[in-house]
């Protein structure tokens, strides 16, 4: 009788599985990511327990499963879990949602952590039964960042532990209605052999603790590691399993730091949060755009303001232009906080539609303060900072310019224009330079003058 294999193939991007190492995995289709993992033993396997536990909701045995109708299905109308923190709230789409598996990642350092104790010591003091899980820091370590942040009250408990199976049970004793897993690359299962942190270790343990929250309503925060290409380490189906996938965004270096949902079952994609790095914690930022343009300079050419969009919330930002003539005999293009192809066409479209010599001349854009943006309505201001560059003329600090160029030089319309001017408006912005399509539907704003302009050649005439 053939011994049954102990060990598989996994792919490290799409946890794709296979009998054989294979150069190209069959799933996702990139190249060199099948390892080598032991496999489960197949009698205590916890993720046929999950899915058994999951789908028999009457516990009366596989066997006994009744498919319901829509109408048979009752909602309790409850109202979402307050985070304490509005701009996470936001993020999450209005609050947290009982049984459901929320995955943050983000750079070592960047304030994961910081941000989900604090969330776990508001909760505490609402009355919220809290359990903080820590697979990295020892209690010790844990009370000398809760002692930075303030005072913990309420049932918030701490439990220092790597085992899944332990840690199963201590959920199941405590009970919490909140439970936070710092990270998910230090949990194992014993019945695995490989290290944690590995395909099996992840894939399981997120299969666990996604049986947990479901079968019990527990809403499970999962803390995760990220490569140094800035997605989550481990399999491509550790983010499909969860719920809502969080990123934490920024420089270590820099104060602020932003949230942002790439996935999100229970609300929009496209909601991002602000916070503030201070000594005692994370702050939230309320106007970001207010936050973003402070310290600019007045007369300076090559600074032009825009504005963006994100979910439903407009922010004002600041993008720079430098050109400068070239001393080599390729011209050399940068850009920092959006897409460096995306400045090359731009530039193209300068020296054919507008006749301006940008092949012999060096170009820098950067979005001030270190933001990543890389939405179309950016480019009439990209455009603009470069000429401010080019003729060495600054552009009115009061002026706000956004519209998206397309390769003819045309300024075509954005959406929400009328968003966009009004956050200019309660700014103290005087002038609006938008694409004319949009002007010709908006209501005049007061106090704002609206310049709107068909191509780029009107806009360059302008300044």
């Amino acid at each position: 009788m053939a011994k049954a294999k102990t060990t598989a193939f996994f792919c490290k991007e799409c946890g794709y599985e296979s009998s054989k190492w294979m150069g190209q995995c069959p799933g996702c289709r990139s190249w060199n990511t099948m390892v080598e993992e032991p496999l489960a033993p197949s009698s205590g396997s916890s993720g046929t327990k999950g899915r058994s536990s999951l789908i028999s909701q009457s516990g009366s045995g596989a066997g006994h499963v009744k498919p319901a109708l829509l109408s048979e299905i009752n909602i309790e109308e409850q109202d979402r879990i307050s985070t304490g923190f509005g701009e996470l709230d936001r993020v999450l789409g209005d609050g947290i949602v009982s049984g459901s598996l929320v995955l943050v990642g983000g750079d070592p350092g960047i304030g994961k952590s910081t941000l989900l104790l604090q969330v776990c010591r508001h909760l505490a003091g609402a009355g919220r039964k809290v359990l903080y899980i820590s697979g990295e820091e020892s209690l010790k370590q844990i009370k000398m960042r809760a002692n930075r942040i303030g005072p913990v009250t309420g049932e918030l408990r701490f439990l220092c532990e790597t085992s899944l199976d332990r840690i199963e049970h201590a959920i199941e004793t405590e009970m919490p209605q909140i439970a936070v897993i710092d990270s998910i690359q230090t949990m194992y299962r014993e019945e695995i052999s490989s290290a944690p942190g590995s395909v099996s270790q992840v894939r399981e343990s997120t299969a666990i603790l996604m049986q947990i929250a479901k079968s019990r309503g527990i809403a499970i925060f999962v803390v995760g590691h990220v490569t140094k290409e800035g997605v989550v380490a481990g399999p491509r189906v550790l983010e499909h399993m969860v719920d809502t996938v969080l990123y934490f965004e920024g420089d270590r270096n820099a104060s602020y730091r932003i949230l942002r949902s790439v996935k999100n079952r229970f609300g929009s994609t496209n909601e991002i949060g602000v916070f503030e790095m201070q000594e005692e914690g994370l702050a939230e930022v309320e106007n970001p755009s207010e936050y973003m343009l402070d310290g600019r300079p007045e007369e300076a050419s090559g600074a032009v303001v825009s504005c963006s969009l994100e979910g439903t919330r407009p922010i004002l930002l600041e993008v720079q232009a430098l050109v400068a003539e070239t001393s080599f005999g390729m011209a050399r293009r940068t850009a920092a906080g959006t897409d460096y192809n995306r400045v090359n066409l731009l530039m193209a479209v300068l020296e054919k539609r507008c006749h301006y010599e940008m092949s012999r001349l060096d170009a820098y854009v950067n979005i001030a303060g270190g933001m990543k943006m890389n939405e179309p309505a950016l480019d009439l201001a990209i455009v603009m900072a470069l000429i401010s560059s080019y003729k060495d003329r600054p552009v009115d600090p009061r002026m706000i310019i956004f519209g998206e160029v397309g390769l003819s030089g045309e300024v075509r319309a954005v959406s929400q224009a009328d968003q966009r001017v009004n956050e200019a408006a309660k700014l103290g912005f005087t002038s609006c330079m938008l694409p004319k399509v949009c002007m010709d539907k908006m209501k005049p704003v007061e106090g704002l003058k609206l310049i709107g302009v068909s191509n780029v050649r009107e806009a360059i005439n302008v300044l």
